[in-house]
């Protein structure tokens, strides 16, 4: 791939939009612009780098060789902007600005929001940008600005605190229990239905012994969002994982051979160490550690 000219910001943005969604139209959405302008960007990239980027396929457009040899560097450049913007949002001693948080799904979801909600009202001139993802963030790339993990931080220059460790427990509906009976063994598990992933067994595969001898044909009820599968289990469906203090707040949901799993999952929060200074950032960062401490010591948060 050989360009004929520098690609301009305004096409390589463009360009990240779209292969993130896979769609003229969804990026044009996110960007906010038409999508003949979305169209008109791209074909200037292409016809700039001297390649196609993307083909049309039943699932929308589909990023060739080339694209996906330019994805890394313009999701590089697409994380620095979000990051120039947010650095130059709020003085560094002031108590406003832009942070950026990272989080999984269900943290995000099911833990943060009453945190996020008291340190909003105490900061109102700080504005906070949620990622909720359950890859972890480049952090060094700027990605965001702090990330909650639920595994040990690995980059350098990175400030990092171990909150404690949440655990994990094997939880069904007393609904389900009552029309299905309660598993006495682990080998009882294949006569209920399990809720479990579908394709993706990234996160699953972390979870302790017992789940490494878990396929996918073990579960009845599959999915890849941990969002659904909480749900799922919150409905009835069948039997699945779930922090201890994240069911506590569902009364229906009953313990499941308590004795059998022994597995937690580690908190840690983590910032560049260029961003020990920006007071807003230390503002939240504090916050959360507090309310993350918390949840792990099972105190209502």
């Amino acid at each position: 791939m050989t360009a004929r000219r520098p690609p301009n910001w305004d096409e390589l943005r463009t360009f990240v939009e779209v292969a993130r969604d896979g769609s003229l139209s969804g990026a044009a959405r996110r960007l906010g612009l038409s999508q003949p302008t979305v169209g008109r960007h791209i074909d200037a990239l292409e016809a700039a780098l001297g390649s196609a980027l993307f083909a049309r396929s039943p699932r929308g457009l589909a990023p060739t060789p080339a694209a996906l040899a330019l994805a890394p560097h313009a999701e590089a450049m697409a994380a620095a902007a979000a990051a120039l913007a947010r650095t130059a949002s709020g003085e560094a001693a002031a108590d406003r600005g832009v942070v950026r948080v990272t989080a999984s799904q269900v943290v995000g979801c099911e833990v943060l929001p009453p945190i996020l909600a008291a340190f909003h009202a105490e900061h109102p001139g700080i504005a906070i940008e949620l990622a909720l993802t359950n890859r972890n963030e480049d952090l060094a790339r700027r990605d965001a600005d702090i990330a909650v993990r639920m595994v040990r931080p690995t980059q350098s220059a990175l400030i990092a605190r171990r909150i404690g460790a949440s655990r994990i427990r094997l939880y069904a509906h007393r609904d389900y229990l009552a029309r299905f009976g309660e598993p006495r063994s682990l080998a009882d598990l294949k006569n209920h239905c399990v809720i479990g992933f579908d394709r993706d067994n990234s996160s699953f595969r972390g979870a302790g012994d017992f789940a490494q001898r878990l396929h996918r044909e073990d579960f009845r009820f599959r999915c890849d969002s941990d969002l659904a599968q909480l749900a799922a289990l919150r409905a009835g469906i069948g039997i699945g994982g779930c922090q201890e203090n994240i069911a506590r707040r569902t009364p229906e949901l009953v313990a499941v051979l308590p004795n059998a799993i022994q597995y937690a999952l580690e908190v840690w929060l983590a910032m560049h160490e260029d961003l020990k200074a920006t007071r807003r950032v230390g503002l939240i960062f504090d916050r959360l550690a507090t309310g993350l401490t918390d949840f792990v010591r099972g105190r209502s948060v």
